[in-house]
């Protein structure tokens, strides 16, 4: 089988099951080991002089640990490549974890704050609720990035090891690259790396949505916000649903109890995101998730 068959076996498994939580609550998730990878590479390196060289080699032995992992892995044969991969797609599970959000709105302010901290990093304790709600549509937008497109297309273009490395790698600056005294210096490398790696996916993530949500002829201007957005990928895809939905989106936030006054993401849109402004996003990202697929069965035909 092809790379490309592969894959579209692997999306159309993840969007059927999901991340079943009797088998999950057996054995460990392979995100936790990479999570448990970048910990002992966090508590052996990061401390004495020279962090950011040492975060540099951090951030190579994440790279090519992902690489000889997946390769050994491939060796397994197809039907295990397929099993892997919808493992470390997210599709479903992220539309989930955003609807919940809107469930958690639907019920009370409270359980909404509580559903939108499962998936963002921000302080919640204070959120109105469109707030909560423009978090979750930005947290949903921001991991069709990092969770799908990019996951399946480093899986197209360098199987398994190509998609285990990129979740390393994207795994590690989800924890180790922050703006903080402890990994300002350590997380810089792995950072890097994931703005690198993320690079073509998130443009390709945004163009999805903005094709699904009708909005392409504002590509421009998703463009220039994407621009003013304080990551140079995350952008890309908040930009597009934000404009496909007419909302803004990002603006001030929250982290540690301190406020940061980061732009404002299609600035004249509304600023009164509801329960029903996520629903619809969940839709765009099937949509979305959709069109990916149509494509990637179009290229397997032709190629």
């Amino acid at each position: 089988m092809s790379q490309a068959s592969l894959l579209i076996a692997a999306l159309i498994l993840d969007a059927l099951v999901g991340e079943p939580n009797w088998l999950w609550s057996r054995l460990p998730h392979p995100a936790v080991l990479m999570g448990k990878c970048v910990s002992w590479l966090d508590h052996t390196l990061n401390s004495g002089a020279k962090k950011r060289l040492k975060g540099c080699l951090a951030a190579a032995a994440l790279l090519l640990g992902g690489l000889c992992i997946g390769w050994l892995l491939s060796f397994l044969g197809p039907i295990a490549e397929v099993l892997i991969a919808a493992i470390l797609l997210a599709q479903r599970s992220l539309v989930e974890h955003i609807k919940a959000v809107a469930i958690g709105l639907g019920q009370s302010l409270a359980q909404g704050q509580k559903a939108v901290s499962m998936i963002v990093s921000r302080d919640t304790g204070e959120m109105t609720a469109p707030q909560v709600a423009r978090s979750a549509i930005e947290s949903g937008s921001e991991n069709m990035s990092d969770g799908v497109i990019a996951p399946a297309f480093w899986f197209l273009v360098a199987g398994l090891p190509g998609l285990i490395a990129y979740k390393m790698i994207n795994t590690g600056d989800s924890m180790i690259g922050y703006h903080n005294d402890r990994y300002e210096e350590f997380g810089w490398g792995t950072a890097r790396l994931d703005d690198l790696v993320n690079l073509l996916p998130a443009r390709l993530t945004g163009l999805l949505l903005a094709a699904v949500g009708g909005s392409l002829r504002q590509w421009p201007e998703i463009a220039a916000d994407a621009r003013r957005h304080r990551s140079p990928n995350a952008g890309w895809p908040e930009a597009a649903i934000a404009r496909a939905l007419g909302l803004s989106l990002a603006g001030p936030r929250s982290y540690d109890g301190e406020m940061r006054d980061f732009p404002w993401v299609n600035a004249k849109g509304a600023k009164s995101s509801t329960g029903y402004s996520i629903l619809r996003a969940a839709e765009m990202l099937w949509r979305a998730w959709g069109l990916a697929l149509a494509l990637l069965v179009a290229f397997a035909l032709i190629f």
